[in-house]
């Protein structure tokens, strides 16, 4: 049974920096594609980073330049560090893994609010 538990998550003021960690267990980690997604209230889930099994990084124009994806193959951890954190960053945010052949996992999410 694959697991993702997020953790991280917090209130910050505007212009500060938090790190998200999601944790795998149940699958083989390395050979997994990785990525982290949010939902703000009243809105539909976005991607916002993700990183390959072969460590290419990717992310929505939105946070580019003050998020940076990682991963630790040897932690089974995903990594989100957010800096110059803005209040439209406020949400939810999700880990979500991808399978060889496709099937996703979701972790439960862990809160993110910025305050102004």
């Amino acid at each position: 049974q694959v697991q993702l538990v997020e953790s991280g998550g917090g209130l910050v003021q505007d212009g500060g920096s938090l790190r998200l960690s999601c944790v795998v267990s149940g699958y083989i980690f390395r050979l997994a594609d990785m990525d982290w997604y949010r939902q703000a209230p009243g809105k539909q889930r976005e991607s916002v980073a993700t990183i390959s099994s072969g460590g290419r990084t990717g992310y929505a124009d939105s946070v580019k330049g003050r998020f940076t994806i990682s991963r630790d193959n040897a932690k089974n951890t995903v990594y989100l560090q957010m800096k110059s954190l803005k209040s439209e960053d406020t949400g939810v945010y999700y880990c979500r893994l991808q399978k060889i052949g496709g099937q996703v996992e979701w972790g439960q999410g862990t809160q993110v609010t910025v305050s102004s």
